[in-house]
């Protein structure tokens, strides 16, 4: 489910819509329905895992540390291009980049981007 995520510009859409399927998945693994009224954080501490957003937020730094420590002649890949803000400017409200929802995810876990280049220090602190 989680596949390829760490290259989305997560809204707050998708977040809200990976956390309904995920406590589905939950609840069908526990056996349990919404007429049990048992609360997310009490199924996610029997199964033992974390929320989707948590999760999300870990493999984007990884990805970037990937991006940064890669050579310069490394070809561009799709997700990148995409992250790369346009020139042209659109009418509503503006585009959310990759590179947006990194700092914010960065300054949340308070990294720096030397943090997150050097491997040995930056992976520790990400989990």
């Amino acid at each position: 489910m989680l596949y390829g995520v760490e290259c989305w510009p997560v809204k707050n859409s998708h977040v809200q819509k990976m956390r309904v399927a995920r406590m589905r998945m939950l609840r069908w693994m526990c056996g349990c329905t919404k007429r049990y009224r048992i609360k997310n954080e009490a199924i996610r501490d029997r199964v033992g895992v974390t929320s989707a957003e948590d999760k999300m937020r870990e493999s984007r730094p990884r990805w970037f540390g990937h991006i940064k420590r890669r050579s310069i002649d490394a070809p561009v890949r799709r997700c990148e291009r995409l992250a790369m803000e346009s020139l042209r400017r659109d009418r509503g409200r503006p585009k959310k980049y990759w590179g947006k929802v990194i700092r914010q995810d960065m300054a949340l876990l308070q990294l720096t981007e030397d943090m997150i280049i050097d491997r040995r220090g930056g992976g520790r602190r990400l989990r």
